[in-house]
């Protein structure tokens, strides 16, 4: 069964709404027209029960009155559609002044009674107020026009409930599918979007202000999509380019190797020469293994109390003879503690080290600074970098110097970006700064004291 629609909700809820609003106003209307009747029906009935008490004061039997009767007649003559009945108060009937007036269902009060197709408004009281014990006089009000025109009323309300629903309900159709033609706007650019056009956005400025804060979060989504996208064709075309050079290398080196009888040796330099190419190639399956990872959050660090001072010691000697053959100087400013993957902040550490050496001009200085109030900075003398390339960096395979792009079997540019995601992985961020011929990354870990 098909669901009805959001405008076709509306519009019956509208039409329920004001079927029940003019229902109850109808209602209203009539309870009070009817009570209007009723007071001045009481009204009229009692002004006559004055007049008539005092025509027939002093009537105490039934032979006292044929001598009234002339003159009762002559009043009753002026209005047709009221009646009297003279009655003892045992019931016993001594006038009626028409023969078909109901019986009265109460001895005393008003009354509303119906008999032989007419409608009566009735009101019965003693003929002498201070005598209960006096004759009781009952006179009948015809209202059947009365209520004719509270059936008429009743009719015209239903009348006007129903027409006022379905006007209400073609009206809130109409309002909802206009008031709705920003969402199917919406819809009509969201399903153009593809891999093709994540570059569609929705005009949120021109949005209701209902939609807007939504067409603003699509457009946000679609924001990430397109960078998401953009950055997986460039890691597609990427990748390519930095498998291309070691396969080929591979592919030739061993069609070379082929070519021609060789002996025993020369084989087993061609395949090590192989493996070179092959371990490079393993470590860089790892690598992208470690940040596909880290895109999907699983990376999951160990909560361990370092002594991170310790590490960095460790790490400088470790790669003090490479800093010696290039004449680097190492050093290490400070002390910090914190909370944290000892493998993971080491291999973070360790990139950026390599990092550092490996752009370092002979003469030139490292410095690690660990400081307690949350930093850590690895900086080294060298060559600057260009302000629009250092938020680039920390992207896969990109390199600050043109001439390395090439491709090659010692560094694939993603030292950098397993660092970030190592920092991210702890909670903390990573940035790059370039001024007065240091280079530093500064990373920023929560949990140092």
């Amino acid at each position: 069964m098909r669901k009805l629609s959001l405008g076709g909700r509306l519009a019956l809820l509208f039409a329920a709404c004001a079927a029940t609003v003019s229902l109850a106003a109808g209602l209203l209307f009539s309870h009070a027209s009817a009570q209007h009747f009723i007071e001045l029906d009481q009204q009229l009935l009692a002004s006559r029960l004055s007049l008539l008490r005092s025509q027939l004061a002093g009537l105490h039997q039934p032979a006292d009155l044929p001598a009234r009767l002339p003159a009762l007649r002559n009043e009753l003559a002026h209005q047709a559609d009221l009646g009297l009945r003279i009655s003892a108060r045992d019931g016993t009937t001594w006038f009626d002044s028409h023969p078909a007036l109901p019986e009265s269902p109460s001895p005393t009060g008003l009354a509303t009674l119906h008999a032989d197709g007419i409608d009566y408004r009735s009101l019965a009281e003693p003929l002498e107020a201070s005598d209960p014990q006096s004759p009781r006089l009952t006179l009948f009000l015809d209202i059947t026009h009365h209520q004719h025109f509270l059936e008429g009323m009743q009719r015209l309300i239903w009348l006007t409930v129903g027409l006022s629903a379905v006007a209400t309900a073609l009206l809130g159709a109409w309002a909802a599918r206009r008031g709705l033609r920003p969402l199917r706007q919406m819809g009509r650019i969201a399903a153009s979007v593809s891999a093709r056009s994540l570059t569609t956005r929705l005009p949120h400025a021109q949005m209701p202000e209902e939609l807007a804060e939504l067409a603003s979060t699509v457009n946000a989504m679609l924001q990430r999509l397109d960078d998401a996208f953009q950055r997986l064709s460039a890691f597609s075309a990427d990748i390519a380019h930095e498998l291309r050079t070691p396969l080929s290398n591979l592919l030739t080196h061993t069609q070379v190797t082929l070519t021609r009888p060789r002996s025993l040796e020369e084989y087993r330099e061609a395949l090590h020469g192989n493996l070179e190419e092959l371990q490079w190639m393993a470590q860089m399956v790892n690598d992208m293994l470690f940040l596909a990872k880290a895109d999907h959050g699983l990376l999951v660090p160990g909560q361990s109390a370092l002594a991170l001072h310790e590490e960095v010691d460790a790490l400088l000697e470790y790669y003090m003879p490479l800093a010696e053959d290039g004449d680097v100087q190492l050093l290490r400013e400070g002390e910090a503690m914190l909370q944290g993957d000892r493998h993971m902040l080491r291999r973070a550490l360790s990139n950026l080290l390599d990092n550092a050496l490996r752009h370092t001009p002979p003469g030139g200085q490292i410095r690690v600074t660990l400081g307690p109030g949350g930093q850590v900075g690895v900086a080294n003398t060298g060559a600057a970098i260009e302000a629009a390339a250092l938020p680039r960096l920390f992207d896969r395979f990109y390199r600050a110097d043109p001439a390395r792009r090439a491709g090659g079997s010692e560094h694939a540019g993603l030292g950098l970006a397993i660092t970030r995601s190592i920092v991210q992985a702890h909670g903390g961020s990573i940035r790059a700064e370039c001024e007065g011929g240091w280079t530093r990354f500064v990373i920023e870990l929560p949990g140092i004291r």
